[in-house]
């Protein structure tokens, strides 16, 4: 049965429910509860409801308006605490424009979360953009293609074409489908993804919201996607769709595992569950990485890039939505933008399993080179120069994430798809016990050596950190 619907409003429907989900976990996050205005301390006034003693009673003073400043202080955080959260900025900037004192303090607070989940939420569309054009590009000229060439100067607006193209598609639900479960399936997939950006950094203090337990957050509701896919194939009531389901539920629970060793091993180092704080912990030379501090983190790093290609269905091990097996997989059923939600969806996770390993391994927005991260940190810099150094950080970042995302299209196009059999081999018989025996490993070397980088080498000659 098909109908045709109205799909600017089923974006807009996923949006709002993709948003609304990071919003209350950065509301929670972001600091503690507001407290109660302080009364009147002058004598002859009341303090805490009581009549200072010898004093004449005077009617409680009417507490001033929070400002945003004060909402900052209550909402946001001590950039030496952690990481000066995008809600605190977006304070300041209603403060500095004169709306603090007219606004309730809950419209500001609604407000600023929305537009902070809007800006990640816009990101994610943009790279996505860029995902696809660079995979086609990167495709074509490793099988001596050219790719897309006609819309925009070198095929830049195509990806912009095909997504318009995909929002005028007509919506198809199959007849005997479960229809609550695969309306929500795409966005509850999508929120999954959406919402692990909450404390994922983009550079120095550039983060929606620095959790205490960043990295445990990153893993725990990556679960949520998981819940999605099984939902999607089963209530599109395709054997195929099911088959899909199956594999894609076998495949991603099975390689949280060696991802979970990763981050442990990493956590050990660190001390933090943050992820400013471990990116912090990698500051100075090249050698302070955690992908060179000692010979176990390396292989974890491996470990855990193998693994993250797994946990984002993509090549070789994209068994979930094999097109010569299953036709699409787990979304054969999807058409228009329930289609491209999955899409979507999947190029966010790209740049979200490289953007941690830029964080946990690589690094995060330090460069390497010293003096080149020390721009603009001292107390004394000129403005000028502490918005360089801020405006580079985030470019490294964003850098480094990249390129790990061209690793693996890269890979993609260069290897074979593994058997199902295959996949489950490697995670189970060789990537867990790597992983387990490179966790104990690295634990014992930290203690060791007190981790000292690039496996002690720059201390025995002397090196400064």
């Amino acid at each position: 049965m098909t109908r045709p619907r109205n799909t600017a409003i089923l974006a807009s429907a996923c949006i709002a429910l993709s948003v609304l989900g990071p919003a209350l976990w950065a509301q929670e996050a972001a600091g503690t509860a507001p407290t109660a205005a302080p009364g009147a301390a002058q004598d002859g006034s009341a303090v805490g409801g009581i009549v200072q003693s010898g004093a004449v009673p005077a009617p409680a003073a009417e507490p001033a308006p929070p400002t945003a400043a004060d909402l900052a202080k209550r909402y946001g955080t001590i950039p030496e605490q952690g990481g000066l959260y995008l809600q605190a900025g977006f304070y300041r900037l209603v403060d500095a424009l004169g709306f603090a004192v007219t606004l309730p303090e809950w419209l500001v607070v609604l407000v600023a979360l929305l537009v902070v989940c809007l800006l990640v939420f816009g990101f994610i569309n943009v790279f996505a953009l860029f995902a696809v054009w660079l995979e086609r590009k990167v495709s074509a000229h490793i099988q001596c293609r050219l790719g897309p060439m006609e819309v925009g100067p070198h095929g830049l607006l195509q990806t912009i074409a095909d997504g318009i193209k995909l929002t005028a598609k007509e919506d198809i639900i199959p007849r005997l489908a479960d229809r609550p479960l695969y309306i929500l399936a795409p966005i509850l997939v999508f929120t999954g993804v959406l919402i692990r950006f909450v404390p994922l950094p983009f550079g120095q203090h550039l983060v929606a919201s620095d959790l205490d337990l960043g990295l445990f957050f990153v893993a725990a509701v990556g679960t949520v996607e998981v819940i999605g896919v099984i939902m999607a194939g089963w209530s599109s009531n395709n054997k195929w769709s099911l088959f899909g389901t199956i594999r894609t539920a076998t495949q991603m629970v099975s390689y949280e595992i060696p991802i979970g060793f990763a981050f442990v091993a990493v956590i050990a180092c660190a001390g933090s569950f943050s992820l400013q704080d471990i990116v912090n912990q990698q500051r100075g030379w090249f050698w302070n990485w955690y992908v060179l501090v000692n010979p176990f983190l390396t292989i974890l790093s491996i470990v855990y890039l193998t693994a993250s290609l797994a946990e984002c269905k993509r090549a070789p091990f994209d068994l979930p939505e094999a097109e010569s097996e299953l036709v699409s997989g787990f979304h054969t059923e999807y058409t228009g933008m329930r289609f491209g939600l999955f899409f979507l969806s999947e190029y966010a996770a790209m740049y979200l399993v490289s953007a941690v390993a830029v964080v946990i391994f690589f690094g995060g927005w330090w460069s390497g080179i010293r003096p080149l991260d020390d721009i603009g940190m001292s107390p004394g810099s000129p403005p000028a120069a502490a918005i360089a150094g801020f405006l580079l950080k985030a470019a490294v970042f964003v850098t480094k994430a990249v390129v790990l995302v061209f690793v693996q299209v890269w890979v993609r196009w260069t290897l074979p798809r593994v058997r199902l059999d295959q996949m489950m081999h490697l995670c189970w018989k060789v990537l867990l016990p790597i992983s387990l025996v490179c966790l104990v490993g690295s634990t014992l070397w930290q203690m060791a050596s007190g981790g000292a980088g690039l496996y002690g080498i720059p201390a025995l000659l002397g090196l400064g950190s």
